[in-house]
């Protein structure tokens, strides 16, 4: 892809799980206004394994802000242990109009 293209701002989506002290009502509370906060889309949800998993869209430049804060920063009460990103990539289109806990 040009640097045009990139600079248009293409359209990425990435997986994760969030590792160490992350769950309670605040932790996914929290993503969704960073989310909302950064423009991008997508969900949250606690896992029976005490993880957070979630998925996130937007362009690129705000993916990789939001992997910035989901690996270092997080809910103010939480330790992040590791964050594993799966499944990057590039889409054509925004799957979620919006970013949302799941239960």
């Amino acid at each position: 892809m040009s640097a045009v293209g990139k600079a248009a701002g293409a359209l990425k989506s990435v997986d994760y799980e969030v590792f160490g002290r992350v769950q309670g009502k605040a932790g996914p509370r929290v993503q969704e206004e960073e989310a909302r906060k950064l423009g991008v889309v997508g969900w949250v949800k606690n896992t029976s394994q005490g993880t957070v998993t979630g998925q996130v869209q937007g362009p690129e430049d705000k993916v990789n802000a939001m992997k910035s804060w989901l690996s270092k920063v997080g809910s103010p009460s939480s330790r992040i242990d590791r964050t594993d990103f799966s499944n990057e990539k590039e889409i054509s289109k925004l799957d979620f109009s919006g970013f949302s806990t799941r239960y």
